[in-house]
């Protein structure tokens, strides 16, 4: 089979495509003839191997090569083999999940309890796959880490990013009055996912516009506790995807800050939000945004299309191409 490929840390170009044995499923796991893939901001860094502390903490990385050769950790495809041992999923079976690596490839093999369930049925495979790492990130962050409730004010700062455009949509789902923050590029976008509110970075400091909110949300880490505590109100909370210095501290004042290791969270925990957001979705209560769409050989460049850090939603990866339906929203520009 086909996979994208990587033996040493550097530029994109050290991705390349290979022909590799085609995995066979053990006795309790699933065989994925992958349909469409995501390029993460996670990818990027494991490319680079940078910051080198990542190496130390990583399962994925060794200090001076990678332990995995195949990247990827969110997809969606059929299933086309299943270990005897299997019971609920069937060859036939369309699915999406969150494995741990190796997503870029046309195979997988999956357990049959991991991050598996059976995708969306409004959903393409490619709108499925983009869904699953941001939802998996923005709710836990909203629900557990800012306790988030009715009436709310959250603010996402980032909204058009592929967390942020998840975010948007879940505080809105919980009852939130959100306000969005990104370029003037985007806001119209944002304000078509629910913002109440969106502010353009380029024209105004959403920390001196005298709102008080009961959550801020940094899904791009551009910003800091420091910085927004003047933002948030008495007993609010600072919630950042990175853990800078300034996020770990517990508090100031009656402010919080809170980081959350999404990806470490039990497998319980994160398969039963997976089947949260397939129920969202066939509500239609979630959408996902796709920016661009590459092909499996077109790799590199859409490495280095997130690296410049302007995309709107997802950068996805179509290793098998479909129909598009009227859940996602493309933008090629």
């Amino acid at each position: 089979m086909k996979a994208i490929v990587y033996t040493k840390y550097g530029s994109f170009d050290v991705l390349h495509l290979e022909e590799v044995p085609k995995p066979v499923p053990k006795d309790s796991e699933v065989l994925v003839r992958i349909h469409a893939t995501t390029v993460t901001t996670a990818s990027l860094a494991n490319v680079s191997g940078k910051p080198f502390i990542a190496r130390v903490f990583s399962p994925d990385l060794g200090l001076t090569r990678p332990k995995v050769r195949i990247l990827g950790v969110e997809l969606a495809g059929e299933i086309t083999a299943i270990g005897k041992d299997v019971t609920r999923f069937k060859e036939g079976d369309q699915v999406f999940a969150e494995p741990e690596t190796g997503a870029f490839a046309e195979y997988i093999c999956i357990p049959e309890d991991g991050l598996l369930a059976h995708k969306p049925a409004n959903a393409t495979y490619e709108e499925a796959a983009a869904a699953c790492d941001a939802f998996l990130t923005a709710m836990p962050f909203l629900r557990d880490g800012g306790n988030i409730r009715s009436g709310h004010r959250v603010l996402i700062n980032g909204a058009s990013a592929s967390i942020g455009t998840m975010a948007v949509q879940i505080a809105k789902h919980l009852g939130a009055e959100v306000t969005g923050v990104c370029s003037t590029a985007n806001v119209e976008l944002v304000k078509s996912l629910g913002a109440d509110h969106v502010v353009d970075y380029t024209q105004q400091d959403f920390t001196r516009s005298g709102t008080a909110y009961d959550i801020i949300f940094d899904v791009v880490a551009k910003s800091s506790f420091f910085r927004c505590r003047r933002a948030l109100a008495n007993d609010g909370v600072y919630l950042c995807t990175f853990p800078t210095p300034d996020a770990l501290l517990p508090r100031l004042g009656s402010k919080k800050a809170k980081f959350i290791a999404t990806g470490l969270r039990p497998p319980a925990d994160r398969l039963k939000d997976l089947h949260l957001l397939k129920e969202l979705m066939e509500a239609g209560k979630i959408r996902t945004v796709i920016d661009r769409r590459y092909p499996l050989e077109e790799i590199v460049e859409a490495h280095r299309y997130v690296a410049k850090g302007h995309k709107k939603g997802n950068v996805v990866i179509t290793v098998v191409s479909e129909p598009q339906t009227s859940i996602a929203r493309e933008n090629t520009a």
